[in-house]
């Protein structure tokens, strides 16, 4: 099952650019949420505090809290967290050595299973929950590289989703895709927020309309307004965010 996360006072930089100011936001469980705004608004920045990735940057920092049902991301051990929280990113990066097989077990076998049985299910599991066994499922031994665009991304997802997070983070995942690989993407996020949390980062604001039960819109590294998706888009307490989904400014 997906777990809630809870956001207070999160402060990020790179170097001295501060990229996030007191970020203060709920998140909750098994439902998606949409991260919009204009580029270089901190999108990226916030979704990848929550797996803190942003620490692994020469020059970056974050203060502040984030809670994942109730307990800190920072009591956990960083990589401990990543099999937690999930992370796809902009453009599909299958490990380009390896077979689509071995793709969607690496995070497995990192963490020491090498039992076969145990992996081939959870290979095959991971797959039909990604919507790529049927397509797949006769060639788990040709590279992942030979696969399209849509479906190299949708094996990134069984990546993500072999380790068993309860969070998945989505930076902009279906931006380098074609509408047919894009709504294959959207189908399967509708589908996947029935046992994860997804935190989704889109320039696409008829697809945050499409898939997102809540929306928050960013603005220079500020957290201008979050709450149901209807709302947001249609009745935005924000003039800000009412000229940004307008098309006035972005």
């Amino acid at each position: 099952m997906g777990q809630s996360l809870t956001i207070r006072n999160l402060d990020a930089w790179y170097g001295d650019n501060q990229t996030l100011k007191g970020i203060n936001m709920e998140i909750s469980a098994n439902q998606v949420t949409a991260i919009i705004g204009p580029s270089g608004c901190g999108k990226s920045t916030f979704v990848r505090c929550i797996n803190r990735m942003h620490d692994t940057l020469p020059g970056a920092r974050a203060t502040g809290e984030i809670l994942l049902d109730g307990e800190s991301i920072y009591a956990k051990d960083p990589v401990e967290l990543r099999r937690t929280v999930g992370m796809v990113f902009q453009k599909p990066n299958p490990f380009p050595a390896m077979s689509i097989y071995d793709n969607v077990v690496a995070g497995l076998k990192l963490n020491g299973i090498r039992n076969r049985e145990k992996l081939r299910t959870a290979a095959e599991k991971s797959l039909r929950m990604a919507a790529l066994w049927e397509e797949v499922n006769q060639r788990l031994n040709y590279s992942g590289m030979s696969l399209s665009g849509g479906q190299q991304q949708r094996l990134c997802i069984a990546r993500a989703l072999a380790v068993e997070p309860s969070v998945l983070l989505m930076d902009e995942p279906a931006s380098a895709l074609d509408p047919i690989a894009t709504l294959r993407i959207e189908e399967l996020i509708l589908e996947l927020k029935k046992d994860y949390t997804i935190v989704i980062v889109t320039h696409n604001m008829q697809q945050a309309a499409r898939i997102a039960d809540s929306t928050a819109f960013f603005l220079n590294g500020e957290l201008i307004e979050h709450g149901p998706t209807s709302e947001i888009f249609m009745n935005p307490k924000d003039k800000r965010t009412e000229d940004y989904i307008t098309g006035r400014f972005g």
